[in-house]
């Protein structure tokens, strides 16, 4: 796909995979976004093709669209040509099975996202407002060339969805929740969060911590090139059990964390939970140094001890992040459970463009349907603050 005049003068190339957009120039452009992550770098998503966790075979097949004036990337995106909706965490199944009553084909489908990675942030990377509103419409383009019957964009901040609004994609709304720390009277460390708290979310917190500590459980903390390959094999471990648990399988191979280890150690803390001096639990958490914002992730644990998750997955985080000066930490996906231990809930955003204009139609009116609902539920949710103030 070359360049047109509805995309001004930009050549326009599409890559089978994320290694053939020059992996410094892709940087310096998520550099230049204003919401940043550590899961849009390039040394990530070539880290997910390679291991074979983000393929074709898996469902996921790369059509990475890029933006050039001459020698210099102006702007790019990661696009997917998806064969089914797992690992996205923004939910249209409901769209597919009216396409499937209607005799239509949903998939495939054309996503931009972090595979497997539900956190909000710039997905169209680019070097001013035009060159973000020529990939918008470019990527509209591409599902249309390619007579797709959906494009889909997740979790994008808020210069991405106006973007999208202007190539014609419907908004949606989500929720999640974060821990920030509170500017006007920041909490030094994790007890002082805790008092915080309203009294009855501090016992609960206090109480859980204690039946962690009663069980014989401790923690080791392991930062960027500390987590060795005994490590991270015994987090994997940890993780595939609790797959299996669920009678599921994992989205990421051991090769993917292979490569965290050797192209992005700085963006990974290992929390490892010891019960007489024995692991069975570890939860990663990925951070941006720069940024002085973590992300919770992975969790996994090879027996049960009440009230571990809560610790290893939240508290343990927390402090950390309180100990290292961190303003933020996402917990992930949904959970109105997170609020009682101090994450807020957040608006989030994805953004949606159909091609059939009868469904769109109808997704429209769900949308804005759904919005309302959302909206109340964040102000419901607002009411039950945790903190005191």
């Amino acid at each position: 796909m070359q360049g047109s005049n509805t995309i001004q003068d930009y050549v326009i190339r599409v890559h089978s995979h994320p290694a053939e957009i020059p992996c410094a120039q892709w940087d310096e452009l998520l550099h230049l976004q204003a919401h940043p992550s550590p899961f849009m770098r390039s040394a990530y998503l070539a880290a997910l093709h390679d291991s074979e966790s983000a393929v074709e075979a898996t469902g996921w097949k790369p059509c990475f669209i890029s933006l050039w004036h001459g020698e210099q990337l102006h702007a790019a995106c990661a696009l997917y040509l998806k064969a089914h909706s797992y690992g996205e965490y923004v939910f249209d199944w409901a769209w597919a099975e009216a396409y499937q009553r209607h005799g239509l084909a949903y998939y495939p489908k054309l996503l931009c996202a972090s595979p497997f990675t539900p956190v909000p942030g710039a997905r169209l990377l680019a070097r001013s407002t035009d060159a973000r509103q020529a990939l918008a419409r470019a990527a509209v383009d591409q599902a249309k060339h390619l007579g797709l019957s959906s494009l889909h964009i997740l979790f994008v901040d808020e210069l991405d969805a106006q973007a999208l609004e202007q190539a014609g994609c419907m908004i949606r709304q989500g929720v999640q929740f974060h821990w920030s720390q509170d500017t006007a009277t920041p909490a030094l460390d994790f007890p002082g969060l805790l008092q915080q708290l309203h009294r009855d979310k501090r016992k609960k917190i206090q109480q859980e911590q204690r039946r962690v500590r009663e069980a014989g459980v401790n923690f080791t903390i392991h930062e960027g090139q500390a987590i060795d390959e005994g490590l991270w094999d015994l987090f994997y471990a940890c993780y595939c059990q609790t797959y299996r648990e669920h009678h599921s399988t994992p989205y990421l191979s051991r090769e993917f964390f292979a490569r965290m280890q050797r192209d992005m150690p700085e963006n990974w803390v290992l929390f490892v939970a010891h019960q007489d001096g024995v692991p069975i639990a570890c939860s990663l958490v990925a951070v941006d140094p720069r940024r002085r914002q973590a992300y919770g992730r992975y969790w996994g644990a090879l027996r049960h001890v009440p009230c571990l998750h809560f610790d290893a997955c939240y508290y343990q985080p927390l402090a950390w992040c309180l100990a290292h000066g961190y303003a933020r930490f996402e917990g992930g996906a949904q959970g109105e459970h997170k609020m009682a231990r101090g994450l807020m809930p957040v608006a989030t955003r994805s953004a949606h463009w159909l091609a059939d204009e009868r469904f769109a139609q109808a997704v429209d009116d769900f949308l804005k349907r759904e919005g309302a609902h959302v909206g109340a539920y964040l102000d419901e949710l607002r009411e039950h603050n945790p903190f005191k103030t």
